[in-house]
């Protein structure tokens, strides 16, 4: 005969008792939270709203007291053909620079391949300019462009090309900076993009072999598609990025702001944050340079609204 043994079960929590578990975790989140919020307070929102009251005003020499002028530095700026110059340079810039997006999808996917060998070697050296300091680069680089003794004129000169002045001439300049920033962000991109094709299943590129599908079928069909995401992404740090040029135009330009602006190809270079130094660190105009930086704030929440707004049409998150 079956002997029938009593179980006892646990009572649910009464519901007090969960009131207080879910407020125990809900102020340990908070509490584990609070540094990095208390960060973006002090480092970003609160300098924004500084520098969103700084641009009504106008500063006195020497730092001298503020005067609330209001739209005063905005009509200035509306009217200022140097700022309509210098947004239009660092647009063409950072929509020309959004070319190093394909080519390091391309890069990755042949990295990413099986079986290839010394990846790591490769990988080494597409990252050694992301660690390397923005300036250094830029000395490199405006060395190798030079025009009389520059070794990329030198090679064009093998072939019977005669390179022009790359960084003196306003027709070349802007590209320059733009096979700069492409080169500088590669790495960058790259490691970003290697482990998004790390993440895409093996057995769709073998299915896809099975069918037939070489691999420039395989790279449009299957990883384009399945790295949308990854490509959105990468694609909004880069304009973010290119909107904040100023390191590489500082450097190449010339090295100091009386150099830079004795480069006849200068106004083909300038970008906003440039103007942005030299109106309120230069010139010593804490409030136009501020009325400057927020229109660049205007311009990267604008087109990384537009960027967020036109992902859902080529994106696949599925």
């Amino acid at each position: 005969m079956a002997v029938l043994e009593r179980v006892e079960v646990a009572a649910p929590p009464r519901p007090r008792r969960r009131d207080r578990i879910r407020w125990s975790e809900a102020l340990w989140g908070y509490a584990l939270i609070a540094p990095t919020g208390l960060g973006l307070l002090v480092f970003y929102l609160w300098p924004v709203l500084q520098t969103a009251y700084l641009s009504f005003t106008e500063t006195g020499p020497f730092g001298g007291p503020a005067t609330w002028t209001g739209l005063n530095n905005y009509r200035e700026l509306f009217s200022d053909g140097e700022f309509g110059r210098a947004t239009l340079n660092t647009i063409l810039y950072t929509v020309l620079g959004l070319l190093g997006v394909p080519i390091a999808v391309v890069f990755a996917a042949l990295l990413s391949r099986p079986g290839l060998r010394g990846v790591a070697v490769y990988r080494t050296i597409f990252f050694l300019p992301v660690v390397t300091t923005p300036v250094a680069i830029a000395m490199i680089w405006r060395w190798v462009y030079n025009g009389d003794f520059g070794i990329l004129n030198y090679l064009l000169s093998l072939v019977g090309i005669e390179g022009p002045h790359w960084v003196a001439d306003s027709r070349t300049a802007l590209i320059a900076l733009v096979i700069v920033g492409i080169w500088t962000g590669l790495g960058y991109n790259l490691v970003i993009f290697i482990a998004g094709v790390k993440g895409i299943p093996r057995q769709y590129y073998e299915a896809a072999e099975i069918d037939g599908a070489g691999p420039i079928q395989q790279f449009f069909r299957i990883t384009v598609p399945l790295l949308s995401p990854t490509i959105f992404f990468v694609s909004v740090v880069s304009v973010i990025g290119s909107l904040q040029l100023f390191d590489l135009v500082y450097v190449i330009a010339g090295g100091s702001n009386t150099a830079s602006r004795a480069n006849p190809a200068f106004d083909s270079m300038e970008t906003i944050v440039y103007l942005f130094y030299a109106q309120a660190f230069q010139q010593n105009d804490k409030g136009y340079g501020a009325a400057i930086a927020m229109m660049l704030l205007v311009l990267i929440v604008g087109l990384t609204a537009v960027q967020f707004r036109m992902q859902k049409r080529w994106v696949t998150y599925d």
